[in-house]
């Protein structure tokens, strides 16, 4: 992540000065820690953290060396600092604290002040708002504020315990500062989080410290005593104490680097740029509306569970919470492991994996009836293995068009689910199963050790089914049927696709005929056009064929509602600019 952490101070003498700030180094090091700083150094601590090698390296300077450093660093004069420390963080002559990424290639490099004169301008003045206007009320607190110009940041203000400061606390801010406004505002949970613990750290350590001085030496009583004399004390070398000393902690600066470095590659890990050409496929767009309502009904659901839940439940409440979170083996005797993972063997893993169990004629018509919309009911004990059957025919239907009740104990209607899974006791109406919008597949205990050619060693544990595909109107061999289907089946039966590949064709075919949906919705329900043209449209989409007609009726009510209000509000728009004229 290309940004800089920065630790800042409101020194009471000198107004915000910035006291620690690690930046991500793409390129070879800035001058301050070069490679021959390296050669010189006396000290070296190397620590992993995360795949990060830090290196605290220190370098002894000569009087003249330490001159022209100070002469040219972009920072402040030495005039301008506390003569205890107060506004500095690292010695004169420490060349900083750099980690390497092994994987990235990339360095992180920590100083009081950026080597760069923008950078030290771009730092300098966030420092100087997140201290002085840019505050949350209370004063401690995330802000978020910036521009395009100097940058965006955001900004975490706190107070540190010190004894001998004005009010007994100081102030301090930890600011991330990035040019990428719409990045750094969706990491602000992340950093919100990270930053929070850094502060609680040092919080507490200085809360050590000020307890333990405030017990031995009471300072409230001794500035009772002086009310009416200067604040002397405030004007001192002791008053402007460093961070180190307020917090008795001398490796901070160090442990600093180490967090604000993984802050940044951590931060800059978690969000990844997607390039998305184009609009959005209608699949995401009814995901989209989906998560919306669901995230609708939550809501509603736990506010009235707010305040109808009994107060002397909220133990078992947790229970349950927690077990959801506990993976399923980790509640189950050891002595049924290996039963629970051979029956997870018995699944589909693909469509060319169902198409090779169930043979190629049972599979093209079941295909044929979830293409068409039809009713698919799968009968069986094994609950995963319906599951898997399902997650695998469910591929070659947009998501609107899916609706699936996983496992019932009594059947279910057609208009509340077209994939639907039961227990081998239900009994089926016998309307259902002689109609021809329906498919039963019945799995039964195998009569013959080995039914099928196995793809995979571990996949033998399906040859104890056999599977019996029936329907009321079977689809005829030598049945044309939809394009899709046979440019599917092409797909499966071409053995130099792999898995991978084959999934990216069906997310292609299912694209390009959502196409032919959209068009033909446009056609037909928002345009009104008469049944002649429509079929003139038909043959020019290539669709004339009864299936493939069927085949578009179906799809066309998997279309999401922002597509079908979008073309309506593009409708109404002409019309209702005529009128007015």
């Amino acid at each position: 992540m290309n940004a800089i952490v920065a630790l800042c101070h409101f020194c009471e003498l000198h107004g915000p000065r910035t006291l620690f700030c690690t930046e991500v180094l793409h390129s070879p090091l800035p001058q301050g820690a070069s490679s021959g700083d390296i050669t010189g150094q006396n000290e070296q601590a190397e620590e992993e953290e995360g795949g990060i090698q830090m290196s605290s390296r220190i370098r002894s300077h000569s009087p003249a060396e330490g001159a022209s450093a100070d002469s040219s660093s972009p920072g402040p004069k030495k005039s301008d600092m506390c003569e205890a420390s107060g506004c500095r963080s690292l010695a004169g002559g420490h060349p900083g604290f750099v980690s390497h990424d092994k994987e990235t290639s990339i360095k992180y490099v920590s100083h009081q002040h950026p080597n760069h004169p923008q950078l030290f301008s771009i730092v300098r003045q966030a420092c100087v708002r997140s201290l002085s206007c840019e505050v949350c009320p209370g004063r401690e607190g995330p802000i978020f504020f910036g521009d395009e110009q100097h940058g965006f940041v955001f900004s975490h203000t706190f107070f540190i315990k010190d004894s001998l400061a004005r009010g007994f606390q100081r102030w301090y801010s930890i600011i991330t500062i990035m040019m990428d406004r719409i990045y750094l505002i969706n990491s602000w949970p992340f950093l919100l989080g990270k930053i929070r613990g850094i502060i609680d750290e040092l919080q507490g350590k200085a809360l050590k410290v000020f307890e333990a001085e405030q017990y031995g030496c009471p300072q409230r009583a001794q500035r009772m005593n002086t009310a009416f004399t200067p604040f002397l004390h405030q004007r001192n070398g002791n008053a402007a104490r460093s961070l180190t000393s307020l917090t008795n902690d001398e490796n901070l600066w160090a442990c600093l680097h180490t967090s604000f470095a993984w802050l940044l590659k951590a931060c800059g890990s978690r969000l990844t740029e997607k390039l998305l050409e184009g609009a959005p496929t209608e699949d995401t767009l009814v995901q989209m509306e989906k998560l919306a309502d669901l995230k609708e009904e939550s809501e509603g659901w736990d506010g009235s569970e707010e305040e109808e839940k009994p107060s002397s439940q909220p133990d078992d409440v947790e229970g349950q919470e927690l077990s959801k979170c506990l993976p399923e083996t980790s509640l189950m005797p050891d002595c049924n492991s290996w039963n629970v993972a051979h029956r997870r063997l018995s699944v589909f893993r693909s469509l060319r994996h169902m198409r090779q169990v169930l043979g190629a004629s049972a599979f093209r018509m079941l295909a044929w009836h979830v293409l068409m919309g039809n009713q698919v009911i799968w009968k069986a004990r094994d609950m995963d293995l319906v599951q898997s059957a399902f997650d695998v025919l469910r591929t070659m239907l947009p998501v609107g068009c899916v609706r699936i009740i996983p496992y019932s104990d009594q059947y279910e209607e057609a208009y509340r689910c077209n994939f639907l899974g039961l227990s081998p006791h239900v009994q089926i109406p016998s309307h259902i199963l002689s109609s021809e919008f329906a498919v039963l597949v019945e799995v039964r205990t195998a009569t013959r050790s080995s039914l099928y050619p196995t793809l995979f060693d571990d996949e033998q544990s399906l040859n104890k089914y056999e599977f019996v595909v029936t329907s009321g109107s079977p689809v005829a061999a030598d049945r044309v049927g939809p394009t899709i289907l046979n440019k599917i089946e092409a797909a499966l039966t071409n053995q130099n696709l792999s898995v991978d590949v084959v999934d990216q064709c069906l997310v292609c075919l299912k694209e390009e005929w959502m196409n032919k949906v959209k068009v033909l919705f446009k056609f037909t329900k928002v345009d009104s056009r008469p049944k002649e043209d429509t079929q003139k449209l038909l043959s020019i989409l290539g669709a004339a064929e009864e299936d493939n007609v069927k085949l578009l009726k179906f799809w066309m009510t998997g279309l999401s509602k922002t597509y079908k209000s979008h073309l309506m509000s593009t409708v109404r728009s002409p019309t209702s600019s005529e009128s007015r004229n």
